[in-house]
């Protein structure tokens, strides 16, 4: 979807739904939503239709809207791959942003206002050059907030505060060693916050419980009593993180 297109956003409950927004002359009273196989919402809207009427539009058909994302994310996300360009969507924290690449400019990436803008020098390697800056924006940010939800949980799970170190693993969200330190893949940070404390409290729970035994999988439900719900969640949404 082009960044030409006007856009806008409305946030409902946790879920942040931005949308882009294509003006008609043939539409006098009615607004067009869609939800295109990439997850991009699209409204065909009348001229003269303020985006705070839209806005209002969007939040009618939000319950709408969150299930077809769900049901775009479940249809195999990986068969359609990352092309790094400007209107691509991008998650951080379980939010949709859209992806502005600006050519030949310099800097760090940065978010601002619905947009992940991304500096990159143009030619034919530029969507590397984006992959760069997007991984290491997105683990500076792991860096971040991870440990601040390991801080969080940790005392709920019976252990001092471990060593966290923010990882690259290819097919893993999370793992511990036996010298107490956890490593999180970086990748889980575009997931929602209770996706993130799901990975981080099954860690958190492998300092006391080194296997998966019935013994680790009751403290687990002690400490999140809701982590089926969760794991099945990650399970469904995991496949569209690995990038």
């Amino acid at each position: 979807m082009t960044g030409d297109l006007e856009t806008s956003a409305i946030t409902w409950g946790d879920t942040r739904l931005p949308y882009a927004i294509r003006r008609s002359a043939r539409r006098k009273k009615t607004v067009a939503v869609t939800v295109d196989p990439s997850g991009d919402v699209l409204l065909v809207a009348p001229a003269d239709f303020s985006t705070t009427r839209l806005d209002a539009v969007v939040r009618r058909k939000a319950a709408w809207i969150v299930r077809r994302l769900r049901h775009v994310q479940s249809h195999d996300p990986s068969s359609a791959p990352r092309e790094f360009v400007s209107g691509e969507s991008v998650q951080y924290l379980g939010r949709h942003y859209r992806l502005k690449v600006h050519p030949n400019a310099t800097g760090e990436a940065k978010l601002r206002g619905g947009w992940l803008h991304v500096p990159a020098p143009a030619g034919a390697q530029q969507a590397v050059h984006v992959r760069t800056a997007l991984v290491s924006w997105f683990r500076r940010h792991a860096a971040e907030r991870l440990p601040e939800r390991v801080e969080a949980w940790r005392s709920r799970a019976g252990v001092a505060m471990p060593r966290v170190v923010i990882a690259d693993q290819q097919k893993r969200w999370g793992s511990c060693d036996r010298g107490g330190t956890i490593r999180l893949n970086w990748r889980i940070i575009q997931a929602p916050m209770r996706l993130v404390d799901y990975i981080v409290v099954h860690e958190l729970v492998h300092l006391r419980h080194r296997g998966h035994g019935r013994d680790y999988w009751q403290a687990l439900g002690r400490v999140m009593p809701d982590y089926e719900r969760r794991r099945e969640d990650l399970r469904q949404r995991g496949v569209g993180l690995a990038w």
